[in-house]
């Protein structure tokens, strides 16, 4: 399993509930339509004003493949433009990584 993670920085125009608002309610939706995907995460800061990013992106899929397929794809194109509305796309770090899970109790 590919996990692709990213933190995110909202445009500087929006308000942090605007940005989660816009992200949960709007944007969600469609990435969750993304072909492949497996898993979608979104994750806020309790404290925003605290916090270094606006919120964590996580994305999974089978493989890289179905990673860039997801992508190129007419959807995937609609949601990168869609980001554009409401992130400042690549301000934050990103990472593709391959999950291990240690524990998990749920």
């Amino acid at each position: 399993m590919i996990k692709l993670v990213e933190f995110l920085v909202k445009k500087p125009e929006l308000t942090h509930d605007e940005f989660a608002e816009y992200w949960l309610e709007t944007h969600s939706p469609l990435a969750a339509d993304l072909p492949g995907v497996k898993r979608y995460v979104t994750s806020v800061p309790t404290d925003p004003e605290k916090s270094e990013y606006d919120g964590v992106l996580e994305l999974y899929f089978e493989d890289q493949q179905a990673l860039s397929a997801a992508f190129d794809s007419e959807i995937g194109e609609t949601v990168l433009s869609d980001a554009e509305e409401f992130i400042e796309v690549g301000a934050g770090p990103s990472m593709i990584v391959e999950e291990t899970v240690q524990v998990d109790r749920t």
